[in-house]
């Protein structure tokens, strides 16, 4: 579902670094943990600039590359300056303005659901990316639609952690209430200034509960990298 210009609060923020380098702060509401704050700046981050899981999921890029939910577009721009053919989505329009003023050469506003178009031998989603499926049950769909736009012998490449950290207590221990939904299912509601962002679900996956939904969906699960705290980055294969 695209987002209107009125709920936006990444893309406005986007926007506004980008014309006039205003970093005001996009505040992040969850409810599994205290108010965040996430700078916009951090979107236009260059390639020295990324966490080394983004690096070396750039470098583990292959042929035909669809970047999903590409915000201001940093690693489809670098990847575009690499050569390869990339096409950014995202289903923000003034980040899809963003993309476009700082040059990217193919941007679509589309939701990746909706997209159709097919024989990519990559499926990038980073910043936990991933996300997008929700829920751990949203999987399936998922995978289905990503067959679909593979090319033979394409793969996927994503980033998650497991947020298991923010349950744990002082003696080691967790404390999870096992008839709750899964700990990573997050929702979520940003605002930038004076534009609220509609509530919306997010997912952070362990390794092992993905490594457990790409078999149940008939793709294989690499864990490329382990990050250092809690996260990885993964490739998956059909």
């Amino acid at each position: 579902m695209l987002l209107a210009a009125d709920k936006d609060p990444i893309g406005s923020a986007l926007l506004a670094y980008l014309q006039t380098k205003d970093d005001t702060p996009i505040q992040v509401d969850m409810d599994i943990a205290e108010q965040d704050t996430l700078l916009p700046s951090y979107f236009f981050r260059p390639y020295h600039g990324c966490p080394q899981l983004e690096q070396i999921a750039l470098q583990q890029v292959q042929g035909k590359v669809l970047d999903v939910g590409a915000g201001a577009g940093s690693h489809s721009l670098y990847l575009q300056q690499q050569g390869f053919d990339v096409t950014a989505l995202d289903v923000s329009p003034a980040s899809v303005e963003v993309m476009k003023k700082r040059g990217l050469e193919q941007v679509e506003l589309i939701d990746f659901f909706d997209y159709t178009k097919t024989g990519f031998d990559t499926l990038l989603f980073l910043m936990n990316g991933i996300g997008l499926v929700q829920t751990l049950d949203g999987f399936a769909s998922f995978f289905a639609h990503a067959k679909k736009l593979l090319a033979p012998n394409g793969q996927i490449l994503l980033d998650s952690s497991d947020l298991i950290y923010m349950f744990e207590e002082e003696d080691g221990s967790y404390l999870i209430d096992l008839n709750d939904k899964y700990h990573g299912e997050v929702e979520f509601k940003l605002a930038y200034k004076q534009v609220n962002g509609e509530p919306f679900n997010w997912l952070y996956v362990s390794e092992e509960l993905l490594q457990d939904a790409a078999d149940a969906n008939g793709f294989n699960c690499d864990i490329i990298q382990q990050g250092p705290h809690y996260d990885y980055l993964a490739r998956l294969t059909l």
